[in-house]
C-alpha cells in the first residue's frame, strides 16, 4: 500500500488533483484503502473499482467487571460487519485517555451501554459515559436512535433511560438479543435515500 508523503497532502488539493494522484498512486501500487471508506483498486482491464467498507461505529460502555461479556459482544459485532469502538482495544499509551473516549463518542453512530447489576449501582467512567452520551444525543435528530441500552442480565435500568428509550436483553437468550441490537444498529446507520 502506497503511503502519501506530507508535502503531497499538507495543502487542500482539488477534485482534480486528489483524482489525478489516487490514478498515479493505483497505477504504481495496485490499491489505495481510504479509511473508514473504502478500497479503490486497478482490475485488470485497467478500471478503477471502489469497494466500500463503511462500517456502524458502535461505542460500548461498560463497567470492568462485565469485560468479559463486553468483549463476547465486541467479537459478535464485528462479525455482523460493525466497527465496535472499546477502550481497552482502542487507547494507545500516553493518550489524554478522557478527551479521546469523548470524542469516540461523539463519532460514533451509536452507543451501546451495557448494564448489569454492576452497572446501575457503580459510581464512575460508565456514568459519566452514559451522561456524555445523552448529552451527544441532544445533537441527533429526535426520529433517530443513538444510545442503545443493552441489559446483560435482569436488572433495573434508570428512569432516564427507560422513561424514553427501548432496551434489548442479551439474556436468556444471547443469539435472539444480538440479532435485535444488530438490526437496530443497522437501522441507525441506514442510507437516506438520494434526491
Amino acid at each position: 500500500m502506497k503511503r502519501l508523503a506530507h508535502s503531497e497532502v499538507s495543502r487542500r488539493p482539488s477534485a482534480h488533483e486528489i483524482a489525478a494522484l489516487l490514478k498515479r498512486c493505483l497505477q504504481d501500487g495496485g490499491r489505495v484503502e481510504v479509511d473508514r471508506i473504502g478500497e479503490f483498486r486497478l482490475a485488470e482491464d485497467g478500471e478503477i473499482v471502489f469497494t466500500s467498507n463503511v462500517k456502524p461505529r458502535v461505542f460500548l460502555a461498560y463497567v470492568e467487571e462485565d469485560t468479559e461479556v463486553a468483549v463476547r459482544l465486541c467479537e459478535d459485532l464485528r462479525r455482523h460487519e460493525c466497527d465496535p469502538w472499546m477502550d481497552r482495544d482502542r487507547l494507545l499509551p500516553g493518550q489524554n485517555w478522557l478527551r479521546r473516549i469523548e470524542s469516540a463518542i461523539e463519532f460514533s453512530d451509536c452507543f451501546v451501554a451495557l448494564f448489569s447489576a454492576r452497572s446501575v449501582r457503580k459510581r464512575g467512567q460508565f456514568q459519566a459515559e452514559l451522561r456524555y452520551a445523552i448529552e451527544c444525543a441532544r445533537r441527533i435528530p429526535l426520529d433517530q436512535p443513538f444510545i442503545l441500552p443493552v441489559r446483560l442480565e435482569d436488572c433495573s435500568l434508570p428512569k432516564r433511560i427507560t422513561s424514553a428509550i427501548q432496551y434489548v436483553d442479551l439474556f436468556p437468550d444471547w443469539s435472539q438479543g444480538v440479532k435485535l441490537l444488530v438490526n437496530s444498529i443497522r437501522q441507525v446507520v441506514k442510507p437516506e435515500p438520494r434526491k
